[in-house]
């Protein structure tokens, strides 16, 4: 199929160019289109400028975030073969963004009522994070997980969260996890403590397949699965909402450093593009692609710096080259490696 790309700068190009991190015509085009394939986004570390992925999540609804996590013969990992998925919900939870800085009034509010209710010290000194979980959001999220896994003929979900300590709100997340594999008796279902859950897939991540869990412990766990494959270099996502609309990325964040020099492995990106083929019904494609890029990667002639056994062999291609090669063999229409 022929693809016709609405190209727009969001973030901080966006900010520096418009004056605006979201400017009107680049959400119009998401929200018209449904689709889009997003480039890492730089958020300046410790400032007032708000995240614009959480940003993007909350704009349109994109509650589940889909994180699949596999080895590709070529990429050096440690854990040998791996198949994950990670699904992790989007929306709720500390990355709501609810929060309340030392010294403002409203801190103080929050404190105050704080220890009222809760019989709680809080220092004055402290700022404040709010981590909310709903009934509403445990369930689309916990459904999405084991729908996926019934689509894609995986066998087993695991619902990962620290009940044992927040026995309200992660209390809250396995208790509806738990009614809602009632709902899918084909599929196996588990739980697991999260930093078990850590410990467990560094040693044998072949007893897991799909884990769906919190934002926040989505988001540290799917970074610590991408190490067992072989890195954020390799880790593509999905951002999926209610209303249809569908943001696809590689789950790395940016490197400005890197910008314009022909240098960065663009595989995370091209297999974020296999999902979104995938997602829009094209899934030959996608898997052409997908095979197309495990081929060039096994090989090992046409890859980046990153992907040689020696970061500094000067056979290494640029992030243009790799994907040509990867374009070349697509037209080659290589077998399933």
């Amino acid at each position: 199929m022929a693809i016709e790309w609405d190209v727009h700068d969001i973030g901080l190009p966006a900010l520096q160019k418009h004056g605006d991190p979201f400017p009107k015509a680049a959400l119009d085009s998401i929200r018209r289109n449904k689709v889009g394939l997003k480039g890492p986004l730089t958020t300046e570390l410790g400032t007032g400028m708000r995240s614009v992925n959480v940003a993007l999540r909350k704009e349109f609804d994109l509650y589940a975030n889909l994180r699949p996590a596999k080895t590709y013969p070529g990429v050096r990992a440690p854990m040998g073969s791996v198949d994950l998925v990670v699904v992790r919900e989007n929306i709720e939870d500390l990355y709501a963004g609810i929060e309340y800085d030392v010294g403002t009034p409203e801190t103080a509010e929050i404190r105050a009522t704080i220890e009222a209710t809760a019989h709680a010290k809080i220092p004055t000194d402290a700022a404040i994070a709010i981590k909310y979980i709903s009934v509403f959001g445990s369930r689309r999220i916990v459904k999405f997980a084991f729908d996926y896994a019934r689509a894609n003929k995986r066998r087993k979900v695991t619902a990962v969260h620290k009940a044992n300590i927040m026995k309200f709100a992660d209390g809250l997340f396995l208790k509806i996890a738990r009614e809602v594999a009632q709902e899918y008796p084909d599929i196996e279902f588990e739980d697991r403590i999260v930093d078990n859950m850590c410990m467990q897939l560094v040693q044998k991540p072949e007893l897991y397949d799909v884990l769906v869990l919190p934002n926040l412990y989505g988001d540290i766990v799917s970074d610590l699965v991408a190490g067992l494959v072989g890195g954020l270099g390799v880790a593509p996502g999905a951002n999926i909402g209610e209303g249809g609309v569908a943001v696809f990325e590689a789950i790395h964040g940016s490197a400005p450093k890197y910008a314009g020099q022909n240098k960065v492995n663009p595989m995370a990106l091209m297999l974020a593009g296999v999902l979104m083929l995938r997602h829009i019904g094209e899934r030959e494609a996608g898997d052409r692609l997908e095979r197309a890029t495990a081929s060039v990667v096994a090989e090992g002639k046409d890859v980046t710096y990153d992907l040689k056994a020696d970061r500094d062999d000067p056979s290494a291609v640029g992030t243009k080259e790799f994907a040509d090669a990867v374009i070349r063999r697509m037209g080659a229409r290589v077998g399933v490696h």
